[in-house]
């Protein structure tokens, strides 16, 4: 399976740090025998720099990038994704969405969707509606948004960017790598803290 990232100036890193040890180790996909190619996309070649100060160097630009349906596309926060270097990403998420490759964005991602149309026919959620409508001018998806922490739209999924736990859980779900059971588990354990879950967790890869 294949698992694009993209990447750019000031990414948000605690909103993507539950999936891709997940994704990257597989500890807790049900059948070991499949393996998760993380591919790390931006608008060029150069290094980008995190908001904690991580340098990511991305292994692909999006002009040079073929995607095929199953394959899931993470649309990580930044305060960068109003630049115009981004816009290229933006052009191609219809036709992706049509061809279907899961687009997962949270935060300032989904105010990026927003501002291209993206999310006026579908439903979906973000920071807030009035937050999009601050920032977004041509944002027309009133009626379609959902004042929930993430929303699914079929193989659409938005969140706020204070739910990267749930965005995460939901992005890993959208994989069909885990079982129902051990993924509940994992997200019960983060979300509470308690270690009986910790216990159910393994039990469930038995």
């Amino acid at each position: 399976m294949r698992v694009f990232l993209y990447v750019l100036d000031t990414l948000a890193d605690w909103e993507i740090s539950y999936i891709l040890p997940e994704l990257n180790t597989g500890r807790y996909i049900s059948d070991k025998s499949k393996k998760v190619n993380i591919i790390k996309i931006s608008s060029s070649l150069e290094s980008i720099k995190t908001l904690g100060g991580l340098e990511i160097k991305p292994e692909g630009s999006i002009h040079n990038t073929s995607f095929n349906k199953d394959d899931i596309l993470i649309l990580p926060g930044s305060d960068s994704w109003m630049e115009p270097q981004n816009f290229g990403i933006m052009n191609i998420i219809k036709e992706l969405l049509k061809k279907g490759v899961t687009v997962c964005a949270i935060c300032g991602a989904t105010a990026a969707l927003a501002q291209a149309g993206i999310l006026d026919d579908r439903k979906h959620t973000s920071n807030d509606i009035e937050f999009l409508k601050i920032f977004c001018e041509n944002y027309n998806g009133f009626e379609n948004y959902i004042n929930e922490p993430v929303v699914a739209d079929e193989n659409l999924i938005t969140a706020t960017g204070l739910a990267p736990l749930k965005f995460s859980f939901n992005v890993l779900k959208a994989t069909k790598l885990f079982k129902a059971d051990t993924l509940e588990s994992w997200y019960k354990l983060y979300k509470t803290r308690e270690s009986n879950y910790f216990y159910e967790l393994m039990n469930s890869l038995k």
